[in-house]
């Protein structure tokens, strides 16, 4: 597998706004070795946002957040789950709250100690244990192996929300999730497409 972003993907993608690059995710697929599936829920986060990692500046736990774009920023949630980011223009980032497996489900389940296909990757913490992402992770290339990045061929239709499991800057609408996705993580308030 020479190809691992899809045709229509270089760092450009990712050296943009992250709302922007949130919501052009919803559809894509997105795999970690053997395992992966469809993104189906992302949340943006900037460098001026209160909820965002990087809103005091760089600091060792943060700093793939203003490295280059296209990279992966990796931290745990709490001292317990590892979540995953896409960086994108410094200081800011993509969470991946949710994806919908396709690959590797037996791998998933054995690592999720799961057999419920709906719980394998539906949350940051349930996502980055069924594809064994983790802190060793953090700052590497999205588009060298194990990883594999490719945008949907038709267009998606994407439901949008306030972002969630944060106490500041919850007003933001920069929650983006494949409508009517039964794998997100939480439903979306309004289940109609924006």
């Amino acid at each position: 597998m020479n190809q691992v972003f899809g045709p229509e993907m270089d760092k450009s993608f990712f050296l943009r706004d992250a709302v922007d690059v949130a919501r052009a995710l919803i559809g894509a697929e997105f795999r970690v070795g053997n395992t992966g599936g469809i993104i189906v829920e992302t949340e943006a986060y900037h460098p001026d946002d209160p909820a965002s990692h990087s809103f005091n500046g760089k600091t060792p736990r943060n700093g793939a957040m203003f490295g280059p774009a296209g990279r992966l920023y990796v931290y745990r949630s709490y001292g317990i789950h590892w979540c995953a980011n896409f960086v994108c223009s410094p200081g800011s980032a993509v969470l991946l709250r949710a994806i919908e497996p396709r690959t590797g489900i037996d791998m998933m389940k054995l690592r999720r100690g799961t057999d419920k296909l709906r719980l394998l990757c539906s949350g940051p913490g349930r996502l980055c244990q069924a594809m064994a992402i983790t802190g060793e992770m953090d700052g590497a290339a999205l588009e060298a192996p194990p990883f594999f990045l490719q945008l949907p061929k038709t267009a998606t239709a994407v439901s949008i929300g306030r972002r969630i499991g944060i106490s500041r800057g919850t007003d933001y609408p920069w929650r983006f999730g494949l409508a009517g996705s039964p794998f997100v993580s939480k439903k979306f308030e309004s289940p109609d497409p924006a």
